[in-house]
């Protein structure tokens, strides 16, 4: 093009900024011109800042972590800021860690020397801003999305304060509410759940040894996550009312829920951090793509928490969307067509059955375990137990947990 963009990515979250770096990194988009359109950027700590944790974590897998190794980022979060757990504990209500209705999961079985890391949002984002990739090559723009026209030739985003800018692609990266989705006519499947996600951090009496602590309680599942500094951040989904309660709650009696909520595993926990809550919904783009758009992330899928796979999934997604781009290019497309639908259908296939596995599968989760009937509450329990003596089954579920099996974008498979 010989004005505006070849690639415009709406929204500079982790995901919008991965699949611009990614783009930037790859030598076939090296004569492409490649930007991000922000309407707020974000508040970014230094790289050496010892300012307290943020309550916004992520579970990154180890794809992402290949992923995010691509583009140089992963190598500049600083490794005080980064907590690999090695275990993860899984137990029905009525059972316990390592017990009868519950189900645990090492490194050692996986084959991998951990089974993921406990993160900041914004320190994973400031190391994308900050890599070679992003910061030499990607133009970010600020301004808020009011329009989107699509023409032949290029899809052109429309600003609030009247600017216009052509882009060969646009990348729709704006999260779960996603206005770019809804401008360009696409339209979702989903529900709001009837529970909200209670977070903060904690101090626990006993360490968290490198494990993920996870238990299904009936109104749904709590999670000890655990942090680099000996904390743990705390995702509790349950009730809107409860989650009210226990932001407002004094922190004496929030402390006590929470120390019984675990059971007692890690002892008594101290709160040790803000509070906060925030609602949950499934949604899943019943289209990926059209003419010279297309939907990464959030603004495709948003899923169940319980699992940690959010971002995960919208990593996955940049990647493949990506190598897609990549190959046609490399095929002898002229870069003016890479928003071509019979391209980005290519990616909108390989991904949308992916990732409708895996809303599927937390989903009925979240459900299975969420139920107060006894005969399920048996059968979740028994279920449990058998998985854990079951050591293929298991290896399957932490492959695809941690993003390696199924089919993984090429940049995650070379890493084998």
């Amino acid at each position: 093009m010989k004005n505006g963009f070849h690639i415009l990515v709406i929204g500079g979250g982790m995901v919008g900024a991965c699949v611009a770096a990614l783009a930037a990194s790859n030598r076939h988009f090296a004569d492409l011109r490649i930007a991000v359109l922000e309407a707020n950027p974000p508040t970014l700590p230094p790289p050496d800042a010892v300012d307290d944790i943020d309550l916004r974590v992520s579970a990154i897998s180890r794809a992402s972590e290949r992923i995010l190794s691509e583009i140089g980022a992963w190598q500049l979060i600083p490794r005080q800021h980064v907590c690999a757990y090695d275990d993860m504990s899984v137990w029905d209500a009525a059972g316990k860690p390592r017990g009868p209705g519950s189900i645990h999961f090492s490194a050692g079985e996986s084959g991998e020397p951990n089974l993921g890391y406990i993160v900041e949002n914004r320190r994973v984002l400031r190391s994308i801003y900050d890599c070679a990739a992003f910061r030499d090559r990607v133009t970010l723009l600020r301004g808020e999305l009011s329009g989107l026209e699509f023409e032949d030739d290029r899809a052109t985003a429309i600003l609030s304060d009247g600017r216009r800018i052509d882009a060969a692609l646009i990348v729709g990266s704006d999260g779960s509410g996603s206005l770019s989705r809804k401008l360009a006519g696409i339209e979702t499947r989903g529900w709001e759940y009837d529970q909200r996600a209670f977070v903060t951090h904690v101090r626990t009496e006993h360490p968290h040894a490198r494990t993920a602590w996870q238990r299904f309680l009936p109104d749904g599942p709590i999670a000890f996550l655990p942090l680099a500094d000996g904390r743990s951040s705390i995702v509790w989904t349950t009730t809107p009312e409860h989650a009210e309660r226990l932001v407002s709650e004094a922190p004496e009696q929030v402390a006590s829920e929470l120390t019984l909520a675990l059971d007692g595993t890690l002892g008594k926990v101290e709160l040790a951090g803000p509070r906060g809550q925030f609602p949950l919904r499934l949604t899943h783009a019943k289209d990926y793509c059209r003419e010279r758009f297309v939907l990464v992330g959030d603004a495709a899928h948003a899923i169940h928490p319980l699992a940690g796979q959010g971002v995960n999934l919208g990593f996955l997604d940049s990647a493949a969307l990506v190598e897609v781009l990549a190959e046609e290019l490399d095929g002898g497309l002229a870069p003016a067509f890479i928003g071509e639908r019979r391209v980005l259908r290519r990616y909108e296939r390989w991904r949308k059955s992916e990732n409708a596995v895996a809303l599927g599968l937390v989903d009925g989760l979240n459900k299975l375990f969420g139920s107060r009937a006894d005969t399920l509450g048996w059968a979740r329990r028994t279920g449990l137990s058998m998985l854990d003596g079951h050591g293929l089954a298991k290896r399957f579920l932490m492959g695809r947990a941690l993003g390696i099996r199924g089919a993984a974008p090429a940049l995650v498979r070379s890493h084998r």
